[in-house]
């Protein structure tokens, strides 16, 4: 089975017997503390025409562990939810102009998939420094999530505090006004996986997250017909690096599958992708022939830099007006 490992050169920081996860650490002094806090959050505004019910009234927790418990509590909290979960995953990407990439499923998904996950990627959710993952239920109301920093925040409805109240107490955790973990003071985030050429069953955080988008049936949680910013400013016409993933069927009735790399001018993820496709189509040996599935891997904005920087790398000199500006197979 497919796994992914840390890199074991990378030295854990420890600071007062606390460990901080290898994906991201203090860079100033920091006497870290574990414990929580615990709030109560009334329930949000009606939005009829949203894709959820309003949350409910409900108490939210920050909890602070050491990296070497935090699995074990978190699977705990996973449990308190129902059999079928709407998982959750952020990545801090390479789009130019939006930090996170916010993943969520909009379909109910066995809460078995998810668990099972979390131990062939443990390394990855647990020790890198550039994803966080959870999941959510409705009924009853249950948010958990595992940052990128390896805070976690739970939201639950009113009848379910005691019993997250006896969790953490069985975790040695105490109510504190000042829990601090390491986003308590200046500090570093990195990706923690290696990928030796001569260990294939390995897989990069790309890899990874193909995997879970398929798995978890994950869309990016992000408008598809407006192009913003995280400010939420309108961007309008910008360069897209999409990776798309290509299938179709040959004559003999096997698959082929090929990962294309398309850069395209759209002024929103709908149009960057349909381009892309049509990009895409253009790669094809024979012209009657189309793709039976495309799904896209990766799709990120550029900025005018970046592009002038690939572009740079081109021997084929491209127009200001052209709205496909490479394509190729990346295999």
């Amino acid at each position: 089975m497919p796994g992914c490992q840390a890199d074991p050169t990378i030295e854990r920081r420890v600071v007062d017997g606390f460990s901080f996860p290898l994906g991201v650490y203090p860079v100033e002094p920091l006497a870290p503390k574990a414990g929580y806090t615990v709030a109560f959050e009334p329930a949000d505004g009606s939005d009829s025409e949203g894709d959820w019910e309003e949350w409910p009234d409900r108490y939210v927790y920050d909890i602070v562990l050491s990296a070497d418990r935090m699995p074990a509590l978190f699977r705990q909290i996973l449990m308190l939810l129902p059999p079928r979960v709407y998982p959750i995953l952020d990545i801090l990407g390479n789009d130019a102009f939006r930090e996170v990439d916010p993943y969520i499923s909009y379909e109910l998904v066995g809460l078995d998939r998810l668990l099972d996950a979390l131990r062939q990627w443990s390394d990855f959710f647990y020790e890198d420094g550039l994803c966080g993952v959870g999941a959510m239920c409705e009924e009853p109301f249950i948010y958990a999530f595992l940052d990128e920093h390896k805070i976690l925040t739970v939201r639950v409805e009113p009848s379910m505090k005691d019993r997250v109240d006896r969790l953490l107490a069985a975790f040695d955790l105490e109510p504190c006004e000042d829990p601090a973990g390491a986003d308590a003071a200046a500090h570093e985030h990195r990706g923690v996986l290696v990928t030796p050429d001569d260990r294939p069953e390995l897989l990069s955080p790309e890899e990874i997250i193909e995997d879970l988008r398929a798995g978890w049936r994950l869309v990016l949680n992000v408008d598809p017909d407006r192009n913003l910013d995280d400010e939420g400013n309108e961007l309008g016409v910008t360069p897209w690096r999409c990776v798309a993933r290509c299938e179709w069927e040959n004559p003999d009735a096997t698959s082929t599958v090929r990962y294309a790399e398309l850069i395209v001018m759209a002024d929103c993820l709908t149009q960057a992708e349909l381009r892309a496709i049509e990009a895409a189509q253009g790669l094809s040996e024979n012209e009657e022939e189309t793709f039976d599935d495309v799904s896209f891997v990766i799709a990120d904005r550029l900025t005018p830099e970046q592009l002038a920087k690939i572009e740079k790398r081109q021997r084929r000199k491209r127009e200001p007006s052209d709205l496909i500006r490479q394509a190729r197979w990346l295999d």
